[in-house]
């Protein structure tokens, strides 16, 4: 008798092995068109290009760029020379390579500049005081007196009270003007190279004159006071009657 071959029955759990198998394969599936459909949307990121050599700028355009980039720019007037750095530095002073030693001959010449300056300026005063009117004068007719202006006034006072020994006498009567005044300017330069220091001038009181006026007497505060006498005088005033009286002028001579 040939043997049947009994059909295997189906249990529950091969249903559910199935269904496991089922879903695994259409998990996998669904996993490979994913990737596909992602590599579909990626962009193709195209190779590097190899690096290539620039080309120089032609000397033209670094030209044209050199001109751009200064438009507009005024260059500098240097024809008043140049701009000092700071308000101590000198224009008028060479550079000088030499450190420390170049620094002293610096301030060693700017010292003697200042020392020709002073001299000048000190040369001018003198030529001010010495040659022009630096005197204060008085003549009421009678009696004539002066002072130059740095002579202490106590000076006078002893001058015209006599108490300044007379060191040397000039006469000069009969003299004309032009020939007085010579004597006269000859007589204060020796005196007072010689060291003296108080004169007694007689010029007349001009009693015998046409006018009854003495005309040497009119001159004498001007000789003193102004012309070549004045460098050397320092006062003078009508003498006292012992000495001439208004004939005749002390005259004090400068040290």
């Amino acid at each position: 008798m040939g043997a049947k071959k009994k059909r295997k029955e189906k249990g529950p759990f091969d249903a559910l092995q199935a269904l496991k198998e089922s879903l695994s394969a259409a998990q996998k599936e669904a996993q490979k068109k994913g990737q596909q459909e992602g590599q579909k949307s990626l962009p193709h990121k195209p190779s590097p290009a190899p690096p290539q050599n620039r080309p120089a700028a032609a000397p033209e355009d670094d030209a044209f760029l050199f001109h751009r980039l200064l438009a507009g720019v005024t260059p500098l007037d240097r024809s008043r020379g140049r701009v000092p750095k700071d308000r101590g530095e000198r224009s008028d002073v060479p550079p000088s390579s030499g450190g420390r030693q170049g620094l002293v001959e610096i301030a060693t010449a700017r010292e003697e500049a200042e020392r020709v300056e002073a001299d000048v300026v000190h040369e001018r005063l003198r030529e001010l005081v010495e040659g022009g009117a630096r005197f204060e004068v008085a003549d009421d007719g009678r009696r004539v007196e002066g002072r130059r202006v740095d002579l202490p006034i106590e000076a006078l006072r002893r001058l015209r009270r006599g108490m300044q020994p007379i060191d040397a006498r000039l006469d000069l009567h009969g003299l004309r003007l032009a020939e007085a005044r010579a004597e006269l300017e000859a007589f204060i330069r020796t005196m007072r190279a010689r060291g003296e220091r108080c004169l007694l001038v007689v010029h007349g009181k001009g009693d015998h004159s046409p006018l009854g006026m003495g005309v040497l007497r009119g001159e004498m505060a001007a000789w003193l006071s102004q012309g070549p006498s004045s460098q050397h005088v320092g006062a003078f005033v009508t003498a006292l009657e012992r000495d001439g009286g208004e004939g005749a002028v002390y005259v004090l001579l400068r040290k």
